[in-house]
């Protein structure tokens, strides 16, 4: 299945206002909307083959030259049987970023939600075990936010000091 395939059966589905679309170096990408994300991903595995979610990410756009949203989340699939690589990309943000959860559609979306969910503080609603799973639980700051502070918050105090063995 190439690009124009899937291409086709997105436009049948959602109509050409639906979705976005770009290409860098290689990779193509489908731009939606946050109310609309969940039934793409979901089609994109059920109807066009992407049966594999790769990657999953984000991106803090604070500070972006003509940024109109703060956060990019980014969904890396795979189609195994073609080979096939496919971005979605949409948008959240402040003061509620939330999506929703595609643990339903991919179990592999269980710790990457989670890393999102840990790091630039997004939500993924409907995920069925949201916490943290990098940073302790009394951890309140979101560390891959472009708003946190590069020498952190002196959180690093807080934590209890590791014996250095001698040499």
């Amino acid at each position: 299945m190439s690009h124009e395939s899937t291409l086709t059966k997105l436009r049948e589905r959602f109509g050409t206002d639906g979705f976005q679309t770009s290409e860098f170096r290689d990779n193509f990408r489908v731009i939606v909307k946050v109310e609309k994300v969940f039934e793409t991903l979901k089609f994109l595995k059920e109807s066009c083959g992407f049966n594999m979610l790769a990657e999953l990410t984000a991106a803090d756009y604070l500070y972006y030259p003509n940024a109109r949203d703060r956060y990019g989340v980014i969904y890396g699939l795979t189609n195994t049987v073609t080979g096939e690589r496919l971005f979605v990309k949409t948008f959240v943000n402040d003061p509620d970023p939330v999506l929703p959860s595609c643990f339903p559609i991919w179990k592999a979306a269980d710790w990457l939600e989670r890393e999102v969910f840990d790091m630039y503080g997004i939500v993924f609603e409907g995920h069925p075990d949201l916490r943290r799973i990098l940073l302790p639980e009394e951890f309140t700051s979101f560390p891959l936010r472009k708003d946190y502070p590069l020498r952190g918050l002196g959180e690093r105090h807080n934590f209890p000091a590791i014996p250095r063995a001698e040499s």
